[in-house]
């Protein structure tokens, strides 16, 4: 007990950054899962957080209203198949990225074009329903252009087309997170070399 008790001491500075990250997650990560409650009850929004506590238990009833929803079958496929596209592009895209950074010889240019790689992880996704708008919109300047170079009639409904939905979805996932996916797997692929070289070296 006292040899712990010396190593707890000895390791204070690094024992409060886990208590810290523990602290973190219970207050917002796991108090918040208690409003799930509200799921199984019949909740009244007037009622307040009284309600919470006060409303009628119902079971699963809102879930069978939820399955019987015209349209649910259309939602299951689309949350399984947007899902999988995710994991089939924007899994080995980001790989494929960072070892193409990894091949760099210029340090400069490697730097610049990580930057703007994961600058859009740090913009919301409310931003990027915006930007998206006004891009891909019928009178977005995507269409704008595309009409004024007489490529296309008219504007293509990349917003309103159930078609392109799922490219679209997939496409906005790939650009926003595949710059902070290959700074984690290039720092992974720095730390293997360099441990590497270490237990070479000793």
């Amino acid at each position: 007990m006292a040899r712990r008790k010396k190593l707890f001491r000895k390791q204070l500075a690094l024992q409060l950054f886990v208590i810290s990250g523990i602290i973190y997650i219970f207050i917002f990560n796991y108090i918040p899962m208690f409003g799930l409650v509200l799921a199984f009850k019949d909740y009244d929004m007037t009622t307040g957080v009284q309600g919470i506590f006060t409303s009628q238990w119902v079971g699963l009833a809102h879930f069978r209203e939820f399955v019987n929803t015209f349209g649910f079958s259309n939602l299951v496929r689309n949350t399984v198949a947007i899902s999988v596209l995710k994991l089939i592009f924007a899994f080995p895209l980001p790989i494929i990225f960072a070892i193409m950074l990894n091949e760099m010889r210029s340090l400069k240019y490697k730097k610049v074009v990580q930057t703007c790689s994961y600058l859009p992880h740090f913009i919301s996704w409310v931003v990027v329903s915006g930007l998206s708008f006004r891009f891909l919109s019928s009178t977005g300047i995507v269409n704008t252009v595309l009409e004024r170079l007489r490529l296309i009639e008219a504007p293509i409904p990349f917003l309103s087309s159930a078609d392109m939905f799922w490219g679209l979805a997939v496409s906005l996932d790939v650009w926003k997170s595949m710059g902070w996916w290959t700074i984690i797997f290039l720092a992974v692929v720095d730390d293997y070399i360099f441990g590497s070289n270490c237990r070479g070296e000793s």
